[in-house]
Parts: structure tokens; sequence; C-alpha cells
């Protein structure tokens, strides 16, 4: 690790800019930073775990991190980095939302180390008791229009047809006035976030010169990109999530896994707690044996862990090697589903395989496996099919009842990787 935060974030690729002041302040000083995410979803998702780590790592240098769920903010709507003005979410979409991605925000940092325990707070705590007036006029008169208008996140909407609501103007002034808040309440003097928040974070420690006359400071991270030109953490079946519920742990691990060789060191920077040693260990690895993908399993090892924990890590590793032979029977309805759920599927009626069962053959003929019996026939005495991954050597073999995988499916594979799902229906 470096000998101070501002070096260890930079050695990773992190910042991508800074006021003036920061790196000194991070050297010499114990500081209280915060980062702000908004609820615009019922879980955070694999790009917030970027600033999130950060903040996990500024605290393990002895910096005092705080998580603001933007309960108040959230409300409004942020115009950074949209091309297009948000839906609008309801008060009580936006308080069960807050009440999600808490628990995940909680989940990153130490709150019971006794020199800089972590806080969590809720900045609808203090936005929505504002009074209209008073804030135009306490706050508002410290902002004129030509400021705000020169913002990135204004400027390039105001390029568009659409323009940019009264409402989302604003939330420049809001997302000021958390930073103004945390000052006084927390002595909060450090605003991390995005490279798409540098105005609405240059703008909030401009407000606390003026109205403190204090000195506040802002640094922003990399926004993340894939080398292959496709937005991180998208998939072809969507968004990568936290909640479990959203993305199942073998997804989440699959994910990190088939990370782009490209990517793959940087995100070990990025995501990781793996020593400068460690991560060039492992890009020798991938320079010397990129076959054996040692970086990628570190990577999707390192990151299931930290949010899933060490039990789903194990169940995602045992689920990934089934498409690679490995054991079915202890896998979970849902997993074999989740595992299965692009390679052909077929269903056939649960009584087929009661009594003495389906014969192995038609079923290869209905499931489409083979052609024809005959084929079906000799790819069996050929040795290259496989009931719930383990060789068929009898042409006469049947699948009944007791090869059904938690009662719901039988795995068939022809060869080492052409696999189908059997579904018995009711």
């Amino acid at each position: 690790m470096s000998n101070n935060a501002f070096e260890e974030l930079q050695w990773r690729g992190l910042i991508f800019d800074y006021m003036e002041g920061v790196p000194e302040l991070l050297a010499k000083e114990k500081v209280t930073v915060y980062n702000g995410f908004d609820p615009t979803a019922d879980s955070l998702h694999v790009g917030h775990t970027l600033p999130l780590i950060a903040l996990a790592r500024l605290q393990r240098f002895g910096h005092t991190p705080i998580a603001v769920a933007g309960g108040g903010t959230g409300m409004i709507g942020d115009p950074s980095g949209k091309s297009s003005e948000r839906q609008l979410l309801s008060r009580e979409q936006i308080e069960y939302n807050v009440s999600c991605i808490q628990k995940q925000l909680a989940h990153f940092l130490d709150f019971e180390v006794k020199s800089n325990p972590a806080t969590l707070v809720n900045n609808a705590d203090w936005l929505l008791k504002l009074n209209l007036v008073d804030f135009l006029r306490e706050i508002g008169k410290h902002f004129t229009v030509n400021y705000m208008l020169a913002k990135d996140s204004v400027k390039s909407r105001l390029e568009r047809e659409e323009g940019i609501s009264f409402t989302e103007f604003s939330y420049m002034l809001l997302q000021s006035y958390d930073f103004l808040h945390l000052y006084d309440t927390f002595g909060c003097k450090l605003q991390t976030g995005g490279s798409d928040q540098w105005g609405n974070i240059t703008a909030g420690a401009e407000l606390i010169r003026r109205v403190r006359g204090g000195q506040a400071y802002g640094m922003v991270y990399h926004l993340i990109t894939k080398a292959d030109g496709t937005k991180f953490g998208k998939t072809e079946s969507g968004s990568i999530w936290l909640d479990p519920n959203k993305t199942s742990p073998y997804r989440f691990y699959q994910f990190w896994l088939n990370t782009d060789d490209r990517d793959v060191i940087k995100y070990l920077k990025y995501f990781t707690f793996f020593t400068r040693e460690e991560i060039e260990g492992l890009e020798v690895s991938l320079a010397e044996r990129p076959e054996q993908r040692e970086p990628h399993r570190a990577l999707a090892r390192a990151m299931t862990q930290m949010i899933h924990g060490e039990t789903a890590l194990a169940r995602a590793e045992q689920a990934s090697q089934a498409l690679f032979g490995g054991e079915l029977e202890n896998l979970n309805a849902a997993e074999i589903a989740d595992i299965f759920s692009e390679v052909p599927a077929c269903e056939v009626p649960r009584h087929q395989l009661e009594g003495e069962g389906y014969p192995l053959v038609d079923l290869l003929v209905t499931s489409g496996v083979a052609r024809s019996k005959g084929e079906a026939r000799r790819n069996i005495q050929e040795g290259g099919i496989y009931v719930n991954n383990r060789r068929v050597e009898d042409v006469n073999r049947a699948v009944n009842l007791q090869d059904a995988l938690q009662g719901q499916f039988v795995v068939l594979r022809k060869g080492r990787k052409n696999y189908t799902l059997v579904r018995l229906l009711e």
C-alpha cells in the first residue's frame, strides 16, 4: 500500500481530476469525506462499487467516510451524464429504494472501528425540511445563472432540443447544500464522485467558501469504460446488480470472470484490495499463461466474496463448473435454471419419467440432441452422451424421476459443451 491515500488512488488509476490542495490534504490530515448515491433503483449496480470501494480505501488510510443516500436529491433527479429528463419517482418509491440501497452501502464500510467509523445518512432528513423562499434567499443568491449554465451537466442538455427543466437545473443547488450541511454537521471537507459530478462538487466547495469562508475540496474518479466499447456493468440480459435477487451470485461471478483480457488488470486495480505486488504477479500470469485466466478468476472471486460472502462464492464457483462437467446434484433449482438459461431447452411431461422411465434414445430425439434413434444410439455407443454430466454407456438406459434434479430438470450433454435442458411439466 502507498504512503497516503492519494498516491494509492493515483497508482490504481482511479483519479480523473481534483481541486488544488487535495494531495496535500490527504497526506497531512485525517479528513471527513463523502460520496452520494441517489436511489434511482432498488439496488446499486456494479458501477456504484468503484466510488464505494474508494471510500473504503480512504477509510483504511484513516479518513472518515460518509455515504449519503439521496432520498432528497432523488426526488429531483441529477441531469449529470443524462441526455434527457429523468422520469420522476414517487416519494414512496424513493423511500423504498433508499431502504434497499442503505443496506448495500453499509456493506462496504466499517461502522465499528473506534478511530474513524463510517457514517450513513439520508439527505431527505435535511432537504425535505427546506422552505423554498428561505432556500432561495440563503443559498440561491450565491449562484449566478451564468455560473450554472457553464457546467457541463447543464450545457450539454441546453444543446439538445428538449433542453432541461427548472427542476433538474436546480439539482446543483441541492447537492451543493448537501456539502454545506455535511461541512457544518460533520466537518466534511472533501466530496468525491464520478467525473460527471465535477460541476456539482466544485459548486458545493464554492458555496462553502462563500457562506462559511471555509476551504472544501473535490476529487472525481474516472467513469469506467470497456476496451470493446460496450457499457460497463451491462450484459445482454441487463444490468449487473448487487441485489442477489436481481443478479444471482452465479451471474455476478460470471460477469467478472468474463472480463476482457484488456480490462482485467485495470479492474483488479479499481475494484480489489490486492496489493501492487499481487496485481503485478497476476499481470505476469496474464502475459505468460493467458489460457489459465488467473487474473479473471482472482477478480471474480474477490468481487463475489466482497458483495455476496464466502458461501455464495463457493456456490457460484460450483455452479460455474457445471458447464465444464462438474457436479449438478448439490445445486438448487434456481441455480440450475440460471446456469442453463441460455442453452437449448425442451419440456417433457413428468409422468413420462414415472415407473421404468423414458428411454434415453427417445429423449435424445425428442429434445433435439439427436436427429434419429440410430444417431442417438451411435452417440451413446461412442461415449458422447451424458445425463446430468455423467457419461452413459448403456444404449438401453432410461431416464426416470430419480434422474430429475430438484425434481424439475434433466441435463443432457453431447460431447464436451453441447447442453440441453429438459424441464419436467406437471
